[in-house]
């Protein structure tokens, strides 16, 4: 099997890949549109994450990859099979599921088998993609050329943590808790604003134009393409360092705090960008305590809320003239710098995940270095 293309040996695109992270950090986010023209690593950045997120522990022989650990979020199968004993574990790598285009709601959420629980009482359960992406990385390539009616249930199951099949009066639930990517070109077509909306960040990104940045990409493409495995090999420092980095910021997740301060700030950014509904604040409080995780930190500050809102909320401006949001967003990117100068330069070296609850953590994480250059051959 050919090596991945490595997470962090992607050329710019920071927005993307930032979006990308604090998703994988907490997937209760809801899940990133990347918008962009084609050729801009959009289905690439996806895989890699993939690729670099930690193992996880799984009841063995689950379809559902339930978490042992969660009784609570257990599937149907896996809490009968608790009143019996011990649930049997075991680890493996986060997956990778690939929704098609053509996919249906069937295909999506699973089937019952209706005729079975007639004649012999027993529900039986087809699983279908939702099953699969549970706790993995659920792809969608060009979600705005899928059924609208499929894109609702994946945001509903996406928001939710949960799928639910009913048919004629039996049901059927197991978790659904996945990192949601979806990716489209708008010259293919434009997703319904209430779609769009549902989906917490988006990022558009676009053809880097640094000469220099342009010669990157096409060396390591290059390099990519002669010997996948020994480029992977050159990388992988780097891809281990920041699937570190993303374990640790899942440990320090539950113990980031927010104070009433931030709410304000919150809620007087998204009135300011008169943004319809409450789901923008939603989104921009729980981005921005997995920013403070990534960065190591017990408590959010008005940097993270200024990141967090530059994802969450371009896609949710619609309604207005373009001029006006460009306008806005240059006035929400010199908010976010003025922040950036006024931030600390001498943060204290990072704290094992053990010592979390004792003291807030800071870190100032740099961007990961290049590995030597190869000779071509």
């Amino acid at each position: 099997m050919t090596a991945i293309f490595p997470f962090t040996a992607i050329v710019g695109q920071d927005q993307m890949k930032r979006a990308l992270i604090l998703n994988a950090i907490n997937p209760q986010i809801g899940g990133v549109l990347i918008r962009g023209e084609r050729g801009t690593a959009k289905s690439t950045a996806a895989r890699a994450l993939a690729a670099l997120l930690p193992e996880i522990e799984v009841v063995e022989g689950c379809l559902f990859s339930c978490d042992p650990n969660q009784r609570e979020a257990l599937c149907d199968f896996c809490k009968a099979n608790l009143e019996r004993g011990p649930l049997p574990t075991t680890r493996r790598r986060t997956r990778f599921v690939d929704l098609p285009v053509s996919a249906t709601e069937d295909r999506v959420v699973g089937t019952l088998d209706i005729e079975q629980a007639i004649k012999k009482g027993e529900r039986h359960f087809e699983p279908g993609v939702l099953a699969a992406a549970n706790r993995g990385l659920l792809y969608v390539d060009e979600v705005n050329l899928l059924d609208d009616h499929v894109v609702d249930l994946l945001l509903d199951s996406a928001a939710m943590g949960v799928n639910v099949v009913e048919r004629e009066g039996i049901s059927f639930s197991h978790p659904a808790r996945f990192i949601l990517v979806g990716t489209m070109n708008p010259e293919e077509g434009e997703l319904r604003p209430q779609l769009l909306d549902r989906f917490a960040l988006c990022v558009e990104i676009k053809g880097i134009a640094d000469p220099e940045q342009r010669v990157d990409i096409l060396m390591r493409r290059l390099a990519y393409e002669q010997d996948p495995e020994q480029f992977y090999a050159d990388w992988l420092p780097q891809e281990e360092t920041l699937s570190r980095v993303i374990a640790q910021a899942r440990v320090f997740l539950p113990h980031v705090t927010y104070s009433m301060h931030h709410l304000y700030s919150i809620a007087q950014l998204t009135a300011e960008f008169q943004v319809d509904g409450h789901r923008a604040d939603i989104v921009i409080l729980k981005t921005a305590i997995a920013q403070a995780a990534f960065e190591g930190r017990t408590e959010i500050n008005e940097h993270d809320i200024l990141l967090a809102a530059e994802l969450a909320l371009p896609h949710r401006l619609k309604k207005q003239p373009f001029q006006e949001i460009e306008a806005q967003m240059q006035k929400l990117e010199s908010k976010l710098e003025k922040v950036r100068t006024e931030l600390p330069t001498d943060a204290p070296a990072n704290l094992p995940p053990e010592e979390v609850k004792k003291k807030p953590l800071v870190t100032n994480l740099q961007p990961l270095p290049r590995p030597p250059a190869r000779e071509s051959r």
